[in-house]
């Protein structure tokens, strides 16, 4: 690797840990207000917002500015442009190794953590009700809000994963999350409403990463079952820890402790990030060509140049999702998401 792209690299892991760090410090800074409620079962409806909460809330948002800062890769416009040649892919009848089981085990316990944030949701709302004297429907806000946040925190997130690479963004939703535990400290519903759609971009914006590095790095022939796999334990594992942290400790700590969990849960993410690797199309997009290299043998894939067009040929690739025949199937598919998002968020809710 360049001398010059190791100095960037280094900033960029320094830039990324201050904006950590500075997301952190500002959610410690409301943590005196929650305290502060203990006397009054940690009701805190009501209560002022104090200069040290405004001053952690620009904390956070400046920390996740230079941690993104910190991800960004230089020369995007180079990267994207290589990246659309490359294509990686493991062989059909690869044998799973150690690496892709070590991989699985880190991304299921990512989608815990990942499907634990909107799983709280229903056990967040009777308390909300409570504490806060408005019906259900107002409180209805918070949910809707944060599955707003999960649809265009899903889109967002597939485009910057692009430009950040798979690691990077799984590592940005991190630390969002650790932001949004403030929601805990919020005396006011619409604060509550305006972090939760924060902590749905975040949540969304994992799932399609996630999904998208385990596609990558796993052999054809397995890609089917372990996707399932991963992602039904993942979302099993969620709702029973969101579940069992209701039972254990909102009764003793009210529901405000399931949004402060985000902060020690948030953080394992982050360092969970140390044992997910790098896509290898990003890393070749890039000139890393050693270590992409060495992420495809961890995992026996292979790199394929895709064939460049024919001089003169017009209009989309053979490849290409185009063409009215597919309106059927998007339909099907689209009415299958919808029925799903009902039965899924109507139970859970």
């Amino acid at each position: 690797m360049p001398r010059n792209d190791t100095w960037q690299d280094r900033k960029g892991i320094w830039g990324f840990a201050l904006g950590c760090a500075a997301v952190t410090a500002g959610v410690v800074m409301h943590l005196p207000m929650f305290l502060m409620g203990r006397a009054m079962h940690f009701m805190l409806a009501g209560m002022p917002v104090g200069l040290d909460m405004i001053a952690g809330m620009g904390l956070i948002i400046a920390g996740c500015l230079i941690a993104a800062w910190g991800l960004l890769p230089r020369d995007i416009a180079r990267q994207r442009a290589a990246s659309a040649a490359i294509e990686i892919a493991a062989p059909e009848d690869a044998r799973l190794g150690p690496a892709h089981w070590g991989l699985m085990a880190v991304l299921v316990i990512a989608l815990v953590i990942d499907t634990m944030k909107p799983a709280s949701l229903g056990f967040t709302v009777p308390g909300m009700v409570h504490e806060y004297g408005v019906p259900k429907e107002t409180v209805s806000l918070v949910p809707f809000f944060a599955l707003i946040g999960t649809v265009t925190g899903s889109v967002v997130w597939g485009v910057l994963a692009d430009i950040y690479g798979r690691k990077a963004t799984i590592l940005l939703s991190a630390v969002m999350f650790v932001g949004t535990s403030i929601c805990g400290a919020m005396p006011s519903l619409a604060w509550n409403i305006g972090m939760c759609f924060m902590m749905g971009a975040a949540a969304g914006g994992m799932l399609p990463v996630t999904y998208a590095l385990l596609a990558e790095m796993m052999p054809n022939r397995h890609r089917g079952w372990s996707l399932v796999l991963v992602g039904g334990l993942g979302a099993g594992g969620g709702y029973f820890a969101a579940s069992g942290a209701a039972a254990e400790l909102v009764p003793t700590y009210s529901w405000r402790i399931l949004w402060l969990l985000n902060l020690p849960t948030g953080l394992a993410l982050v360092l969970l990030g140390v044992f997910v690797p790098e896509s290898a199309k990003f890393l070749l997009a890039r000139g890393r060509v050693a270590q992409a290299q060495a992420v495809m043998a961890r995992f026996g894939a292979a790199v394929r140049q895709q064939a460049p067009a024919p001089a003169g040929a017009a209009g989309p690739g053979p490849g290409a999702l185009t063409g009215r025949h597919l309106y059927g199937k998007l339909t099907a598919l689209s009415l299958t998401g919808l029925s799903w998002g009902l039965i899924n968020f109507g139970l859970l809710l």
